[in-house]
């Protein structure tokens, strides 16, 4: 949070993965925001992060979708986040508390990211709060009962590299390993786990809190044909064996 109060406020609200993981403090801001921003994917229907506040009840109204690309256009996307963040400083300017969601953690992997830093470029004077959310990768330990940690346990959370061995080493380092934006590379990494005899010991979350959730602990039986786990998919790798699935 920065500035002084001048009546209007913005507020990033991290959301988590599944419904009904929101804090209090989040849905505080919320129900007292005047307008809520719900970042929606050019390639989805509808807004998940919005889906994520299913039961919740928020007047329609006060929300607006925005549409938005992770297309790897840098000018694109940064006229995109410019154009967004100015019209954030309008409302904010006018006086209105204005909320934006984000999918999972505010400040873990998400465009929020972006959006902010160029708020407060373009609305420097401007009050900020940001909630934070449940991670992807908490979500998923929790419901795979997976330990992310004890003791002096190293562990890294790490988005899929696209050479193996860069993957392997890391493996190496670490006892815990959270692997994120796996994409394509599932069936190299399956492999590759397969090579390091520790498919028993992972376990795999994808599309978290979507209909099509699917969780799976122990992955030496995983169909090897699988091409890629989808949006919203966690790998929890753990060198240990004390820990197998069964």
């Amino acid at each position: 949070m920065s500035g002084q109060e001048t009546g209007g406020h913005f507020y990033g609200v991290g959301v988590g993965v599944t419904p009904g993981s929101l804090s209090v403090a989040a849905w505080r801001a919320l129900q007292a925001a005047d307008l809520i921003y719900a970042p929606r994917s050019k390639v989805s229907g509808a807004s998940v992060a919005l889906a994520m506040l299913g039961g919740l009840e928020l007047d329609e109204g006060r929300i607006r979708e925005v549409e938005f690309t992770m297309d790897g256009d840098g000018p694109r996307l940064k006229s995109f986040y410019l154009t967004l963040a100015q019209e954030i400083a309008a409302e904010l300017e006018a006086g209105k508390r204005v909320a934006y969601l984000t999918i999972g953690d505010s400040m873990t992997y998400s465009t929020y990211g972006y959006l902010l830093a160029t708020l407060k470029e373009v609305a420097p004077h401007m009050p900020r709060t940001t909630f934070p959310g449940i991670t992807s990768y908490a979500t998923a330990a929790s419901l795979l009962e997976f330990s992310l940690g004890e003791e002096k346990e190293r562990t890294l959370v790490l988005p899929c590299p696209d050479e193996m061995e860069a993957l392997r080493a890391e493996i190496e380092a670490h006892e815990v390993v959270a692997l994120m934006k796996i994409g394509h590379r599932f069936p190299q990494v399956l492999a590759l786990l397969g090579e390091m005899n520790l498919l028993e010991y992972c376990a795999l979350a994808s599309r978290l809190g979507l209909p099509e959730q699917r969780l799976q602990g122990g992955l030496q039986d995983f169909p090897h044909d699988f091409e890629r786990p989808g949006y919203l998919s966690v790998l929890l790798i753990r060198k240990s064996n004390e820990r197998r699935f069964t």
